[in-house]
Formats: structure tokens, sequence, C-alpha cells
């Protein structure tokens, strides 16, 4: 039950060329911002990386894009990352782009050990290219794969060291799916406590679904976009 190792670099040893590798997060919120940097440290390549965005330059996945470490990315928003944009126009990195419920239920469905579901989004359009359609009920559905992956990357709030998780707020997003569709998922948290000390009833991910856990040692926690409101003058 003891699967704590002393830090992110560790964690990931045996991360390969050619890997794909789910990453928590959405937008620059509950990124394993620790996993990450230690990936580029590690500069393995030809990795396929799915997460809900790309980061943005110089930051989350960013920085693996930026060091030339992706082939393909499977995501829903890409907005935010110029590089990213660059990198597929030239052909350097292949991009699939999912609807975001679509991404959500790919994912869930890999950990809940369903190979395939039916939805309605994306009929009609280049989403339902080479996919099998049907008719439920007079409405037209096509078949979405399950989502699985080699690696799932995910940042808790507090784990325990039998690998129980607990996410705080909008940190909640991806990861807690994502735990559960990987071979191996590692947890990088920003408290590790011993077991015992988190309320079983508010444990998101449960530790069978870990396979290895450590304490972050730097979190940025960026905002995104800081909108503030205009002063007002005379008011």
């Amino acid at each position: 039950m003891h699967k704590v190792v002393a830090n992110a670099d560790q964690a990931i040893q045996d991360v390969f060329d050619g890997a794909s590798i789910m990453i928590g997060g959405f937008g620059l919120c509950g990124n394993p911002e620790n996993l990450i940097r230690a990936l580029v440290r590690k500069g393995v390549k030809n990795l396929t990386t799915i997460s809900n965005n790309a980061g943005v330059d110089g930051f989350g996945v960013g920085l693996l894009l930026a060091n030339g470490q992706i082939r393909r990315h499977i995501g829903t928003y890409v907005g935010e990352n110029k590089l990213l944009e660059q990198m597929v126009l030239n052909g350097t990195v292949q991009l699939d782009l999912v609807p975001q419920g679509t991404f959500s239920e790919r994912i869930r469905a890999a950990g809940a050990g369903i190979p395939a579901f039916f939805t309605p989004t994306g009929v009609g359009t280049i989403v339902a290219e080479g996919k099998e359609a049907r008719d439920f009920d007079g409405r037209t559905y096509i078949m979405e794969r399950a989502l699985h992956a080699d690696f799932a990357f995910v940042k808790a709030w507090k784990g325990d060291r039998w690998g129980n998780l607990v996410y705080r707020k909008t940190a909640r997003n991806f990861n807690p799916m994502m735990a559960s569709a990987a071979k191996v998922t590692i947890a990088e948290v920003e408290h590790l406590v011993e077991p015992g000390e988190l309320d079983a009833d508010m444990v998101h991910t449960p530790s069978v679904y870990v396979q290895r856990i450590f304490q972050g040692e730097l979190f940025e926690k960026r905002i995104e976009k800081r909108t503030v409101r205009k002063e007002v003058v005379g008011g």
C-alpha cells in the first residue's frame, strides 16, 4: 500500500518515448505542474497527450510543445496556445479535437470498463466521419470509443500515503476521471497526509486507482485571465 515516491522525477522514471499521457486540469486550474516540468527534464519524445487544452505558451502542456515532445494532442480547446496553432498548421503536431462532453465521457467510459457508447453530439458534422451511426427513438447517434492512456498525471489538494485523493473546488475537473482511465496513475498533491487523516466520505479518487503519489514542490497556480471592473469616475 505504500505508494509514496520522493519527487516528480522519480514518479515518471518509466515514462517512455511514444507513451500516451492523460494530463488533468481545465485551463490552468488543477494542472499537475510538477509532473509536467519533470517530463520536460526527462525529454521523452513522440508523446500523445490527452488533456482538455494544451496549456498556454510557456506553461502547462505548452512546455512540452515548446520542447518538441508531443507528436499528437487529443483535446477540446486550443485557443490559448499560439505555438500549438503553428505546429498543427505546419504538420509538426497531429491534433484531434473532440467535443468537450464527448471527451469527458470517453475518459469516464474507459475508467468504467465501457468500450464504446452512442451520443448525438457531432451527428451531421466532420466529427461523425468514419463512425458507426444508429437511430434510437427517431434520433441519430454516433458511436464513440472509450479513451485510455498509458499514464495519467493528476493534481490533488490532499492525498494520503495509500493514494486516496481529495481535489479542491475547480481543480476537481478532469482529474478524477483521468485517474481511473490509465494503466499507471501518478498523483501530485499539495498536502501529503497519513492514512486516516482524510474523511472517507470526502475522498474523490479512491486509492485503488493510484499507483504513485508525492508532495509537489512548486505550485504557481496561475490565473489564466484576470478581469477587473473599470473604475467609475464620480460614482
